[in-house]
């Protein structure tokens, strides 16, 4: 990649890994998706920038000292560390159990969900249309570079996914049926997710076992990312994992 490198855009074919863990965790997992390393002259002494010089040697990549690069793209904080990446679809695995965001609309919640996932043994995501850009650099930041350890796949509706896999449905929301330590999971499933606005449409119901978050009345809905969590540590406990 020759051309210059400046602040993200949606419509680029690539996105960045900003940090020194995104930057390992994308050498150590998307290698092959590596389109340039850049490293602050700044971080001669960081233990990380080290870790990083030595992948890319191994990978035969060049980590490039780039400061003006880095400033322009990370802009303000000491950033001693940037992947660039190309950006890829996964396919899901039909065998495994998934959770499903519909219309996730903030960076930083997506993030946090996919490095919760993979704290809880999940390592399939289901994106419903339209959602905030799964590779946009506060995604991946947030998520401390697990996005490159998850598959995610993104579908136009909640239909067009049914379509595609016939995982048991459990659409959380704040009227489910059952509550969240009675339920009998069933799989292979989708623990399904409403957006941090809205949650989901009341008749996603009826699509299969819906469930509830037990918590006080003095607060009307839980954060997106701390109801996937809630969930997530629910599941696997149950299930005997990770």
């Amino acid at each position: 990649m020759t051309a210059k490198l400046g602040p993200y855009k949606k419509s680029l074919d690539y996105s960045y890994a900003i940090g020194v863990y995104p930057t390992l965790e994308l050498l150590a997992h998307q290698p092959e998706r590596v389109v340039r390393v850049l490293v602050s002259s700044a971080g001669g002494e960081n233990e990380g920038v080290a870790r990083i010089r030595e992948l890319c040697q191994r990978r035969r990549l060049y980590a490039d000292v780039a400061d003006a690069a880095i400033a322009r793209i990370a802009g303000q904080g000491n950033v001693y560390a940037i992947g660039v990446f190309r950006k890829y679809e996964a396919a899901l695995d039909s065998q495994a159990d998934h959770l499903a965001l519909v219309n996730p609309s903030d960076a930083g919640n997506l993030g946090t969900i996919l490095r919760t996932m993979l704290a809880f043994g999940l390592a399939d995501l289901a994106i419903i249309e339209p959602a905030v850009d799964l590779y946009d650099p506060k995604t991946v930041r947030a998520s401390m570079g697990a996005l490159f350890q998850v598959r995610a796949a993104r579908f136009a509706s909640l239909a067009d996914y049914r379509r595609r896999f016939a995982h048991h449905f459990y659409p959380f929301m704040t009227d489910g049926e059952h509550a969240l330590g009675e339920v009998d999971w069933q799989p292979p499933l989708a623990l399904v997710f409403g957006n941090e606005g809205a949650g989901l449409a009341p008749e996603v119901r009826a699509l299969g076992t819906s469930v509830r978050i037990p918590h006080s009345d003095r607060v009307d809905s839980l954060n997106l990312a701390v109801a996937v969590g809630i969930a997530l540590h629910a599941f696997s406990s149950r299930r005997g994992a990770p």
